[in-house]
């Protein structure tokens, strides 16, 4: 059941605009810092968290197609940041694990956003922080909510 809430539909869509603009940096296939991009440092957070992934696990985590993930992986390799390895339990499958020098990228580029994160959340008043911030998950959530119900949002499944 849809419940029906008083919501200004313009100001929905300047937010949508604004969400878009502000975070173009994080969709635009140019290095942004240690000479990656956000979906590769995505990328490399998720091998670092998993310690090993298996590539068909990356592409639900990035929301993207199979191929555009091998077009995102394919530099880190190159670059030396990820090794990729033969899945010992199924030779069709691949396997991705950071390299000493992955390691120390993702590092850095941790610090990166951190400091970036931190001029952000200074931009916010201390008292409002934990308000946006939950509102915010709330909204994307609902967005994800209805994605599984639109055919042009099934990416963000």
């Amino acid at each position: 059941m849809t419940r029906e809430i008083n919501v200004n539909y313009a100001q929905l869509m300047e937010l949508f605009t604004g969400l878009s603009q502000v975070t173009r940096c994080c969709r635009q296939d140019e290095a942004f810092c240690e000479d990656v991009t956000f979906h590769q440092f995505m990328i490399l957070d998720a091998v670092a968290k998993q310690k090993e992934l298996n590539m068909s696990d990356l592409h639900k985590h990035l929301s993207v197609e199979k191929s555009t993930t091998t077009r995102l992986v394919s530099p880190l390799i190159k670059k030396g940041l990820l090794q990729r390895d033969q899945a010992p339990h199924d030779s069709r499958a691949v396997t991705l694990s950071l390299t000493k020098e992955g390691r120390d990228v993702h590092k850095k580029v941790w610090l990166c956003l951190t400091d970036f994160f931190r001029k952000v959340m200074g931009n916010i008043p201390e008292k409002k922080a934990d308000v946006v911030l939950e509102s915010v998950k709330t909204f994307i959530m609902a967005i994800k909510h209805y994605a599984r119900e639109c055919s042009c949002c099934k990416s963000l499944e």
